[in-house]
């Protein structure tokens, strides 16, 4: 049965002629076949088949679908797409041999971004920014995750999260900015890890969060990052400040990063290639998303499978994203990540949809905003030239998105990928 918003009958905006995947239920598509969806004030007002329009209503302006798919907008739920620099040369080191941990520990690796990112201006990283962002805008996604993390000072950490929040504003994308002070320890740092946290917990975050530059606190947790102890300060310290937490967890080895973010009830724990079945147990109970990063997995040539019918028996629920970064995923396609999630991981097409749209929102704690079509959420959406749901993790290379619905907005996809002008 269609959805009527009982206010008002009277919408800004009326879309038939389109099949909806509602995507309000994670155990299917939410099939809607010729269905109409209504916009008011940016938000759906009403969604149902088009034989069960109310009578009576009215709409300023009428789109008709052309029989597309209409989706939600897509959700990029972990980038660390604002940096500087690149990293082309340790691409080449590694197919000639080197491991990720030898890159790092030489001095490459994260570093090697962090001082491009340092170096450049704040214009200069917004303009070396945008044109990832468009990419993945003229695919349909309509929400993005920010990080930090290349600066691992207090200025180039503030320059980066400026840079989110302006690229939020500029460009028709919803922007959630996270803090990864604890990314990797800064030259300055060497021998002092701990006085690099004092800074992080008791500098840094208090003096970021009170701009309003900060939605949420992550760190990397690995050998090469920081110990389950460490990363415990930074989320003590995000706790003080009533921000939720996440991790970039069991990536390249098991250090229990994931059941310590349950224990903070945190969005999510990422990567999870070695995660272990307490870890698993213990996002179940807490409710943490599992963020499953196929680009980084497929760069590193890594060979350890996240566990994802361990991760499917305990109902974790499973979200993906580009984890777009110039080391270890220079990814800016969803609609790639999808494909790759059921190839590599095998994952299904449903799985790998809910995992780019309302399992994302659950990781950025937007569910109740986004990620599914409901009356009374944002009105945030995709139109697609496709046959069904599922074209879209089978295509490799192609962009069947047509229009893309900001906040009931309607914009071109090709319009997102060459307009240049702040808001429109």
């Amino acid at each position: 049965m269609p959805t009527t918003n009982k206010q008002t009958l009277s919408w800004d905006s009326l879309w038939t002629n389109v099949h909806l995947a509602t995507l309000a239920d994670g155990d299917s598509y939410g099939e809607i076949p010729d269905a109409a969806i209504a916009v008011r004030d940016g938000r759906i007002a009403w969604l149902g088949p088009r034989a069960e329009l109310p009578a009576g209503h009215d709409s300023k302006v009428e789109y008709d679908g052309a029989g597309c798919w209409l989706t939600p907008g897509l959700v990029d739920c972990h980038t660390h797409i604002v940096y500087a620099g690149n990293r082309s040369a340790e691409f080449e080191a590694r197919l000639n041999g080197a491991s990720y941990e030898d890159i790092a520990r030489s001095g490459g690796g994260i570093m090697s971004t962090v001082r491009a990112t340092r170096a450049a201006t704040e214009q200069a990283l917004y303009d070396a920014s945008v044109p990832r962002v468009r990419a993945l805008l003229a695919e349909g996604v309509t929400t993005l995750e920010i990080k930090s993390g290349y600066g691992l000072d207090f200025a180039t950490e503030a320059k980066m999260l400026r840079v989110a929040r302006r690229i939020g504003v500029d460009l028709p994308v919803h922007v959630s900015t996270t803090f990864l002070g604890a990314h990797a320890l800064p030259p300055e740092y060497a021998d002092a890890p701990e006085r690099y946290l004092d800074s992080v917990c008791d500098q840094m975050l208090p003096a970021l969060a009170a701009e309003g530059l900060v939605d949420a606190v992550d760190a990397f947790c690995e050998k090469i990052g920081f110990s389950a102890a460490q990363t415990e300060r930074v989320f003590q310290a995000a706790q003080r400040h009533g921000l939720p937490v996440k991790l970039h967890a069991e990536q390249l080895s098991d250090q229990g990063g994931a059941a310590l973010t349950a224990r903070y009830r945190g969005l999510s724990a990422d990567h999870l290639e070695y995660l272990s079945q307490s870890g698993i147990d213990a996002m179940a109970e807490a409710g943490t998303v599992a963020v499953l990063l196929p680009g980084a997995f497929y760069f590193l040539r890594e060979t350890m499978l996240p566990p994802l019918a361990a991760l499917r028996t305990a109902r974790v629920p499973i979200a993906l994203s580009t984890d777009c970064n110039p080391g270890t995923s220079p990814m800016t396609s969803l609609l790639l990540v999808m494909n790759m999630a059921c190839t590599l991981f095998r994952m299904t097409p449903l799985e790998a949809l809910a995992g780019v749209t309302n399992n994302a929102a659950a990781a950025l704690g937007l569910q109740h905003e986004i990620g599914s079509l409901a009356v009374g959420k944002r009105a945030d959406f995709a139109l697609w030239a496709i046959d069904r749901p599922g074209d879209l993790a089978y295509g490799i290379g192609g962009n069947p998105c047509r229009w893309v619905v900001n906040a009931g907005r309607r914009r071109g996809r090709d319009a997102i990928a060459a307009d240049r002008q702040s808001g429109a």
